[in-house]
């Protein structure tokens, strides 16, 4: 491999090193950090300092540097939107934060659109929360969403994708417009909406309240991230979190989500690094990596081969292809476990939302491309 001594330590542990060929995903540890947030951390390692007050300062200077009211750090995009659900049920009633996942006297309904339902939006019940539906599988109107508030909705939640915008749905606008209308907050997962950069303030700018970010998308440990927003409901949040539960003695339901002093120094780090970084250069450096699999792929009868070089998010950069088995005598599936098998073994997929192969750049080492190219080829011709 192309990395100095890659994989040993897990060859130590006696599990498998892999080529990543999928990307930030959570099944294969989400991210690779920076030299510059690694070396931050360890810098955060040398001594101790009241968590309390890391939060509040690091939270400040992120708020900063994105120009948003305010941020904190969490243990995750998943974290940011569980503590965001307490808070637009508990609000700033301490009985209430400690009660949790109990919503007795409680608003407890989460509003989201029929067509934004997704695989995620499992953590909006964690704290207890209602998730109600409206709209229909075909689209939603404003009417749709006015009808569906009352004295039990606590918030409303939008699924941000600014690489793939469905004109049925409501636009986030729309939903922040009706929830100022009604006094409502909104909860926005824009969890892998990092690039372009001004993506990471966006949606607080236009109103949102609270908005989940993974930082493991722009260089963090893969157990961080961040919410953004508004003061009076990113202070909600901190009321809700693992700070709260042990520096005021409520006892809320984010204490096992713990974030440590050295991955909010590194999501600090990560966030100045990825707002000042060359983004043309980190482009350029993914695209070498898929077209020289492209070149490689392309004119095999029965593959058809389409590449994504869209840079907006952080599931960017992919190869989709499309295998005809009765060509190639091979399915998508069987390259995938082909791929797998070998050694070392290659993790791709076929892509759970949109169907084909799915070859990603983002989690490749420089080099991997070529082992890449040279086993998708042996798979594809047999």
């Amino acid at each position: 491999m192309a990395v100095p001594g890659w994989g040993d330590i897990y060859d130590e542990l006696g599990v498998t090193p892999i080529i990543n060929a999928i990307g930030s995903v959570t099944l294969l540890g989400g991210s690779q950090t920076s030299p510059t947030v690694r070396d931050a951390m360890e810098r955060a390692n040398a001594a101790y300092v009241p968590l309390a007050e890391l939060e509040d300062k690091a939270g400040g200077l992120i708020a900063d540097m994105l120009g948003v009211e305010s941020a904190y750090i969490t243990s995750g995009a998943a974290s940011a939107l569980v503590l965001s659900t307490a808070a637009a049920m508990a609000r700033d009633n301490d009985d209430f934060v400690a009660q949790l996942p109990d919503t007795t006297g409680m608003a407890d309904e989460i509003l989201i659109q029929k067509k934004q339902r997704y695989h995620y939006d499992r953590t909006l019940n964690f704290a207890g929360a209602k998730l109600i539906e409206y709209g229909t599988d075909e689209g939603t109107s404003e009417d749709d969403l006015e009808a569906a508030i009352n004295d039990k909705t606590a918030a409303l939640h939008y699924v941000a994708n600014e690489k793939i915008k469905d004109p049925s749905v409501l636009t986030v606008e729309q939903v922040i417009a009706i929830a100022k209308a009604h006094d409502l907050p909104v909860i926005v997962d824009a969890a892998g909406q990092v690039y372009p950069t001004e993506n990471m303030g966006k949606y607080a700018k236009l109103g949102a309240d609270m908005v989940a970010y993974g930082t493991k998308y722009i260089g963090t440990p893969h157990s961080a991230g961040m919410v953004v927003g508004s003061k009076i409901w990113i202070d909600r949040v901190r009321l809700n979190s693992f700070i709260s539960f042990e520096e005021r003695r409520v006892r809320g339901i984010g204490r096992p989500q713990k974030i440590d002093r050295q991955e909010i120094v590194g999501v600090a780090a990560a966030v100045r690094e990825w707002l000042t970084m060359n983004h043309e250069e980190r482009i350029a450096r993914l695209d070498v990596k898929l077209t020289h699999i492209e070149r490689a792929i392309t004119g095999i009868p029965g593959v058809k081969v389409e590449a994504d070089r869209d840079p907006t998010g952080a599931s960017v950069f992919n190869l989709f292809l499309t295998i005809d088995e009765s060509v190639t005598g091979i399915s998508e599936d069987e390259v995938v476990a082909r791929l797998k098998d070998g050694d070392p073994p290659i993790w791709t997929r076929v892509n759970p939302y949109f169907g084909g192969m799915q070859v990603g750049m983002v989690g490749l080492n420089d080099g991997e491309e070529q082992v890449v190219a040279e086993r998708l080829v042996a798979a594809l011709k047999g």
